[in-house]
């Protein structure tokens, strides 16, 4: 069992950054997968950025691929998430997720454990 908390979110300006944090409960962190999605108003829950589970590897869908970084700490048992040039577009309910594979954690019905969600809002 494993317990995500973001925090982080907020309101900004077109052109800031924020930086998302997710932190894990439990001894198993390592051994899972992590991963960012996010959900705006009226639209499918969109995945944003996965990570392995060492870190050495991060995937990102085209969208968000240059702007976004996802990396990890497995030692504070946290997930990061760093958005930079950030557009209103970009606005959403972000959401931490863990799972088994790269796959699953892209996957939103694959996803082993989900965080509550932190609100990005960006102004124009």
């Amino acid at each position: 069992q494993v317990q995500l908390v973001e925090s982080g979110g907020g309101l900004v300006q077109s052109g800031d950054s924020l930086r998302l944090s997710c932190a894990a409960s439990g001894r198993t962190f390592s051994s899972y997968v992590m991963g960012w999605f996010r959900q705006a108003p009226g639209k499918e829950r969109e995945f944003v950025a996965a990570i392995n589970r060492s870190g050495g590897n991060t995937y990102y869908p085209r969208s968000v691929k240059g702007r976004f970084t996802i990396s990890r700490d497995n030692a504070k048992n946290t997930v990061y998430l760093q958005m930079n040039s950030l557009q209103p577009e970009d606005t959403a309910v972000y959401y931490c997720a863990a799972g088994d594979s790269v796959v699953g954690v892209s996957t939103p019905t694959r996803v082993n454990y989900w965080g509550q969600g932190t609100q990005v809002t960006v102004s124009s």
